[in-house]
């Protein structure tokens, strides 16, 4: 069982910043490939950022060059720099860990963040 607490979201100007982190609990992170999702309103949720156990990334295509995905393992901490945020950026932002064993897949998420982008 892995428990995510996600923390860092909240009010911004567009253009602004945020840095959002994960704390988990309950297991190792360096096992877990990692990742950030986002849930607009009436929309679905999808990926944002995801970040692999050995370090490699992913973007989705509207936040490249503008969001960073980083993992600190002894800290148990996966962290979501936003840089210029726009209006279009707001969603609640969900911590994912996922794990391939064999037997299965495991994931959990965590509760969420609101980040709000609006002047």
């Amino acid at each position: 069982q892995v428990q995510l607490v996600e923390s860092g979201g909240g009010l911004v100007q567009p253009g602004g910043s945020l840095r959002l982190s994960c704390a988990a609990s309950g297991s190792i992170l360096s096992l877990w490939a990692m990742g950030w999702y986002r849930q607009g309103p009436g929309k679905q949720r999808v990926l944002v950022a995801h970040i692999s156990n050995g370090g490699t990334t992913n973007y989705a295509d509207s936040v490249k060059g503008r969001f960073t995905i980083s993992r600190d393992d002894a800290k148990n901490t996966v962290y979501l720099q936003m840089n210029s945020l726009k209006p279009e950026d707001t969603a609640v932002y969900y911590c994912n860990a996922r794990r391939t064993v064999v037997g299965g897949t495991y994931e959990y998420w965590g509760q969420g963040t609101q980040v709000t982008v609006s002047s």
